[in-house]
């Protein structure tokens, strides 16, 4: 194999980083309402039997195997991104009228990340590792993680955190 051929496959192996999606959270005004909305109507299990939750979305993803390398669906609840959950897989559906649609299979757990701000869109975009905000720490270590999650979203607003 050439050199510059093994040392680019290396590369891509060993440096490659998760593609996540985000998307609007319309209707939930805080994750508690996400997390809420999503135990009453939105729960299933996946081909495979594991507990999982879904979204509907129209668009199917193209590059569903990198998203399934590590990613996650981040969420943009009143203006910020303020959690994320893992995606497990991807499935055919139907929307409520009975028009096709994709199923994004998500983990349960949410997971809060630091708040940043962000401008409403349509759909969902790609998000690259670089841009995805870190998970908030548990424990005492970080103030952040430690504040209510509306004055985080207020503070993040502001562009103080």
């Amino acid at each position: 194999m050439d050199k510059a051929v093994a040392f680019a496959a290396f590369r891509t192996q060993k440096f490659a980083m998760a593609l996540h999606l985000i998307k609007l959270c319309v209707g939930a005004s805080s994750l508690e309402d996400l997390a809420d909305w999503q135990k009453k109507n939105r729960r299933r299990k996946t081909a495979d039997g594991r507990p999982c939750v879904y979204h509907t979305t129209f668009q199917s993803p193209k590059r569903q195997a990198e998203l399934l390398d590590g990613g996650s669906l981040y969420w943009v609840i009143k203006g910020a991104i303020l959690v994320r959950q893992r995606l497990v897989g991807f499935e055919d559906g139907a929307k409520q009228d009975g028009s096709p649609a994709c199923l994004l299979l998500l983990d349960p757990a949410l997971v809060p990340v630091r708040p940043v701000p962000r401008r409403a869109f349509q759909g969902w975009r790609y998000l690259g590792a670089d841009d995805a905000p870190a998970d908030l720490k548990r424990g005492s270590k970080d103030q952040v993680a430690a504040m209510p999650a509306d004055m985080r979203k207020h503070l993040a607003d502001l562009g103080l955190i």
